[in-house]
């Protein structure tokens, strides 16, 4: 049960919520098509044309929107986590890096930089720090007690 062991730490909670949304969009676009997105088959093919074989493609789709969707109900946090973090670190050693920091707001450059991809990598480390804070199916089956005091709640 340690792996699945936190507080109810509100932090945790607000970065799995953010983490969470921001990979269940981008899975959907990659697997579903949703939101300006080209389906599963397209992205297979599209990221095969950058040398990604088929199955590391749907491993990045799974971490995406699979692990989107656990971040968001605090299931199984860490091992989300640890998917997301990876396929942000791939994407910055891979792509992003050669770019440069910064993303491409004006178009000026080749692609874009690799800041968002940091960010998305640091609050996947927090989170497999953490764990799933408050408010997670993580903390209910570890046992923590779900009603205790929230330790990032100001106090009266």
């Amino acid at each position: 049960m340690r792996f699945l062991r936190t507080d109810n730490d509100v932090a945790a909670l607000l970065m799995r919520l953010a983490l969470g949304v921001v990979f269940v969009a981008h899975g959907a676009q990659k697997v579903l098509g949703w939101w300006g997105g080209y389906g599963a088959n397209a992205t297979i093919q599209g990221f095969a044309k950058m040398g990604l074989p088929p199955l590391l493609t749907i491993l990045i789709m799974a971490a995406e929107l699979g692990g989107g969707l656990l971040l968001i109900v605090g299931f199984l946090t860490r091992l989300a986590a640890l998917g997301i973090g990876c396929v942000m670190l791939g994407a910055i050693v891979l792509i992003h890096a050669k770019v440069g920091f910064f993303m491409n707001w004006g178009g000026s450059q080749k692609g874009e930089g690799f800041e968002y991809h940091l960010l998305a990598l640091g609050l996947a480390i927090a989170l497999l720090i953490k764990g799933g804070g408050a408010l997670s199916i993580d903390g209910a089956l570890a046992g923590h007690d779900v009603h205790a005091a929230y330790p990032a709640s100001p106090t009266m």
